[in-house]
């Protein structure tokens, strides 16, 4: 599984060349800004120290949506006060996580917010699962470049050792299951039921391939009774 780290409006230099640097150290190459030019100014340079590579190569984007086209699924951090999901996995508890989805799934992103606000709803709408760094306090937080460092010192291992081959899935799948749930709530007349729909969000990107497979038989037996 390829993995790519994406910060969505930078404001500070010195923050991008420090998770640039981060992701070099453990080897981790695709980085992608949305909605910022920081990574081109010299103090992203300066701290970057060796990793300008990651810089160079960085793709930009104007929406995080265009920075996700590609990527079959998403992983959003959070504070847990920012957000209107109630699940958040670990950093830890992201590994077999993404083992499971490594075997079917070949492209993941993890999603940084902006230093000041972080991720907006929408687009935390846009994540398969939110995560967020246990800390004893709210504040002081981690800054980006340290953020950053955790979540590839975490995942490094499992990047290094990825499965020597991905199977033949859809890799929309998961997106699609997504999009076919919420169609049904809204046949179903259900939609504003805002409780539900948020359990359903937060808990679909936990589903290994094979539940995926299954609950989109179930859904197209549901569909087909609907329609008789």
């Amino acid at each position: 599984m390829k993995l790519a780290v994406v910060l969505v409006s930078p404001a500070r230099a010195e923050n991008v060349g420090a998770a640039a640097r981060a992701m070099k150290t453990m080897g981790f190459s695709d980085l992608r800004i949305v909605d910022s030019d920081a990574h081109r100014q010299e103090g992203a340079r300066r701290v970057a120290h060796g990793s300008g590579d990651i810089l160079d190569n960085a793709r930009t984007y104007s929406t995080l949506a265009d920075a996700l086209a590609d990527v079959s699924f998403t992983i959003a951090t959070t504070a847990r006060s920012r957000a209107k999901f109630h699940y958040y996995a670990t950093p830890v508890e992201l590994v077999p996580l993404l083992e499971e989805k490594s075997t079917w799934l070949s492209t993941a992103a993890l999603v940084f917010g902006r230093e000041d606000s972080g991720l907006t709803n929408e687009e935390l709408a846009l994540a398969d699962i939110l995560t967020g760094v246990p800390m004893v306090a709210d504040y002081p937080s981690l800054n980006l470049g340290q953020a950053v460092m955790v979540y590839c010192y975490q995942l490094a291992s499992l990047m290094q050792h990825a499965p020597e081959g991905v199977a033949q899935v859809d890799g929309n799948q998961l997106r699609a299951l997504r999009l076919r749930v919420h169609a049904l709530l809204e046949k179903l007349a259900v939609a504003d039921d805002i409780k539900m729909a948020d359990w359903l969000d937060q808990r679909l990107g936990l589903l290994a391939q094979r539940d995926t497979a299954m609950l989109h038989r179930l859904l197209h037996d549901i569909e087909k009774k609907l329609t008789e």
